[in-house]
C-alpha cells in the first residue's frame, strides 16, 4: 500500500488534536493552503515540507511516504 503525503499530514495532523485552520497558523500559511495540501491538490514547498517534519519530529522522506519512521 502506498502511502500519500496527504494521508500523512492529516494523520500527524489529528494525532496531535490539531484542526486545519491550527497547523496553518502555527506554520504561518493560509488554512485553504493547507487544505489543498491534505487533499494533494498542491504540494508544499520543501521549505515547508521540512518545517512541518520539524514540527512533528519525523523526517521529510516519512512525510513523503519513503519511509516508516
Amino acid at each position: 500500500m502506498k502511502i500519500y503525503l496527504g494521508q500523512r499530514l492529516k494523520e500527524l495532523r489529528e494525532e496531535k488534536g490539531l484542526t486545519q485552520n491550527q497547523l496553518a497558523e502555527k506554520l504561518g500559511i493560509n488554512s485553504v493552503t493547507y487544505l489543498h495540501y491534505e487533499k494533494e491538490q498542491r504540494e508544499p514547498p520543501l521549505s515547508l515540507l521540512a518545517e512541518i517534519a520539524k514540527f512533528y519530529g519525523v523526517t521529510v522522506d516519512y512525510l513523503l511516504g519513503l519511509s516508516d519512521y
